[in-house]
């Protein structure tokens, strides 16, 4: 009832954590909608400055109560924000009622026809090329997704006017636990996010749970090449109706090589795209036309060539930071430029995930198909860091324990010098991590 009111009735809304790319998505929905948006951010981003500009108004800063304005009526938080943060206890010592993202994305999943993108990897991917293909075969789609893509202005959120609604549906903190879709995409599942499920099983569990809100009435667009999906379909006691895709069925030699954006994980993305095409209703030809030159979305093998002190080299900033992405991103773009020189500076995104994925980032480090892979400081994610944790891990540990002479280890002060003097004309330089490494000044 409270998630409905916030839709439909509220006209003052405060986002606290504004700035990231899923809540800055639905609060810029609010903004189109012509709701008064507040919100707070620690730091100043591109995102903040874009919301401005369409009417939000934003305290940078540490958060405080007195960033909630007088006649607020509904706070939505992330999920990531604490309990004890000042401005929700302040809300709810006021009485304003308190949301999280996913609570009001999962009323939204009911008010519309709801398309739901969901997996370890490739979701953001999936979900820009779904609600693209959409757009551009004139279904006008409502999309949420945490990225910008570039065929919508490089913003996060598309409002539409039909009734579809395509979201990026996470499952870090069971997120997606909240949501009600008529369609869920199910990419791939693998052990990720383990500070808070601890192990594979309870991702499974977590996943088996999200995938019986289709019931019998709902479509699963489910990756037939993926073992652990095939394990939860199996498990079902009450199956949805199923729609496989898979590397393996003809279109997929239509779209091989012939990309924009490279690699055989694309590839399967494009089919699941694909896929949800077809049931909608979509020309196959045109479909396979649009994904064929679909050029990507913000950090996801993000392209261009720049002039690095006084070098022109290729740039790729990429999102990637599980170990099965930095694999599958780095094999793509040895594939795209098979005789050049590729560098690669990784930033490992959070202590507890580097921790619990050690053997697998060594594993994959191990057979790097690139020139030099540098490992810097792993990205502190604020407020969601285990102290004891960060005591046992660090990426000088994960470079040691590799032993291969393409990987080294530097500081990110020393990034800028070290590769100034060692990247060459032409060479390929790739930025990949979760975290700030995309800001490395490299123009």
């Amino acid at each position: 009832m409270h998630a409905k009111r916030l839709t439909q009735e509220s006209k003052r809304v405060h986002f606290i954590g504004i700035g990231g790319i899923g809540v800055s998505a639905l609060a810029k929905f609010h903004l189109v909608k012509g709701h008064t948006v507040t919100g707070s951010d620690l730091s100043r981003s591109e995102i903040t400055a874009s919301l401005e500009k369409q009417g939000a108004r934003i305290f940078i800063g540490p958060h405080m109560k007195e960033n909630l304005v007088k006649g607020t009526e509904v706070v939505v938080y992330s999920p990531a924000v604490a309990q004890t943060n000042p401005e929700l206890k302040e809300a709810k010592r006021l009485g304003i009622k308190c949301l999280s993202y996913p609570e009001v994305l999962g009323f939204l999943t009911k008010k519309y026809f709801s398309i739901a993108v969901s997996g370890t990897h490739g979701k953001s991917t999936v979900t820009a090329m779904i609600g693209t293909l959409m757009a551009k075969a004139g279904l006008d789609p409502t999309v949420l997704i945490g990225t910008k893509v570039k065929e919508f202005e490089d913003s996060n959120c598309r409002v539409g006017n039909s009734n579809y609604l395509v979201i990026e549906a996470d499952e870090h903190f069971a997120s997606f636990l909240n949501y009600w879709p008529k369609i869920i995409v199910l990419t791939s599942i693998e052990a990720d996010h383990l500070d808070y499920y601890a192990n594979l099983k309870n991702v499974l569990k977590s996943f088996k749970q999200y995938v019986s809100h289709l019931g019998e009435e709902g479509l699963l667009v489910a990756n037939q090449d993926d073992a652990n999906i095939r394990k939860i379909i199996k498990s079902l006691k009450v199956k949805p109706r199923i729609k496989y895709y898979s590397l393996k069925q003809k279109e997929a030699k239509e779209l091989k090589g012939k990309m924009e954006i490279p690699g055989e994980h694309n590839v399967s993305n494009a089919l699941a795209a694909l896929t949800v095409a077809w049931i909608l209703g979509i020309n196959e030809e045109f479909s396979i036309n649009h994904l064929l030159g679909f050029k990507g979305s913000w950090r996801r093998f993000d392209l261009k060539e720049i002039v690095f002190y006084g070098k022109k080299i290729i740039c790729i900033s990429d999102y990637g930071h599980h170990p099965t992405e930095v694999k599958v991103t780095l094999k793509a773009v040895r594939e795209k430029y098979p005789d050049k020189k590729i560098w690669c500076v990784f930033q490992p995104h959070q202590y507890q995930r580097t921790y619990y994925l050690f053997k697998d980032f060594v594993k994959v480090f191990k057979k790097v198909p690139i020139n030099k892979l540098i490992v810097t400081d792993i990205y502190d994610v604020v407020g969601r860091e285990n102290k004891a944790i960060k005591k046992k891990v660090s990426s000088l540990k994960l470079v040691k324990a590799v032993r291969n002479k393409k990987v080294m280890y530097l500081k990110k002060n020393e990034l800028i010098n070290f590769l100034q003097k060692n990247v060459s004309q032409f060479d390929v330089l790739m930025v990949m991590g979760a975290g700030d490494i995309y800001q490395l000044d490299l123009e």
